[in-house]
């Protein structure tokens, strides 16, 4: 199936490593051409370069409210174009209630939810008819994740967002989509899984409450990714889709 993204233009946040990464190399191998975000110039080039001629690297923070404008200006200076923007952040911190601090709260609100609310509205002044605003989140929005308070309080609402979001801009013919992954093989989750002190017994344990019985690789969540952000998606809107191997307990 074609998916229709040859020569379309996205921005993707947080795109040198991990699920943003796998989504905008499998953009890239479909024809697309993204603008992708990391913290540091140096990680935001060399991203870019291993992507090929369809991408460009610019170094930004989420947090900053200078940000979303400025990665969509690079869309339009360098591509000529913008038809969508994938947020994509790393995780907040690991901890529970009594360990999370308020800074560290703070800190990933400013990131993770409010940078992202900057993202979507500005993608939304800017975004014809066929547009789409891509927010990656978490298997925490439907079942809360031992361990990882800050994102269990932060990515639903994100999702509730993400859903108003979608019926404001329904009628102007632009889709607001989510990502749910759970258990992805980033060097994110094998910093968590090492928190326990043993690795390959964490691994084991997750994977044995995965109905297919591992990992997901990052190739398969870009590819999810890549479907949702194109027109061959043209009639989801609201969505958000588990990309878990079936790990959430929901229908």
């Amino acid at each position: 199936m074609d998916l229709g993204l040859t020569d379309r233009v996205y921005v993707v946040t947080g795109g040198t490593r991990g699920l943003g990464l796998a989504a905008a190399r499998e953009l890239v191998e479909d024809g697309a051409r993204v603008v992708i975000s990391g913290r540091t110039e140096a990680s935001a080039e060399a991203a870019a370069k291993a992507l090929g001629a369809g991408a460009v690297g610019v170094a930004a923070d989420n947090a900053d409210p200078q940000t979303a404008d400025r990665l969509v200006d690079t869309a339009f200076e360098r591509f000529g174009r913008f038809d969508g923007v994938l947020v994509s952040v790393g995780g907040p911190p690991a901890g529970d209630t009594e360990t999370i601090t308020d800074d560290q709260w703070q800190t990933a609100f400013e990131s993770v939810f409010l940078g992202a609310v900057r993202l979507a509205r500005t993608a939304a002044r800017r975004l014809g008819e066929g547009g789409v605003i891509g927010f990656v989140l978490s298997g925490s929005v439907t079942e809360p994740i031992p361990g990882l308070t800050v994102s269990n309080g932060l990515r639903p609402g994100l999702a509730g967002f993400a859903k108003s979001l979608a019926n404001e801009l329904g009628p102007r013919g632009v889709r607001v989509v989510g990502l749910l992954p759970s258990r992805i093989d980033t060097d994110r989750l094998r910093e968590l899984d090492a928190l326990s002190g043993d690795a390959e017994a964490s691994r084991a344990r997750h994977s044995a409450n995965i109905p297919l019985r591992r990992y997901g690789r990052p190739e398969e969540f870009g590819r999810a990714a890549a479907f949702l952000l194109s027109p061959a998606a043209s009639y989801l809107t609201g969505t958000m889709l588990p990309v878990d191997g079936g790990a959430q307990h929901r229908i």
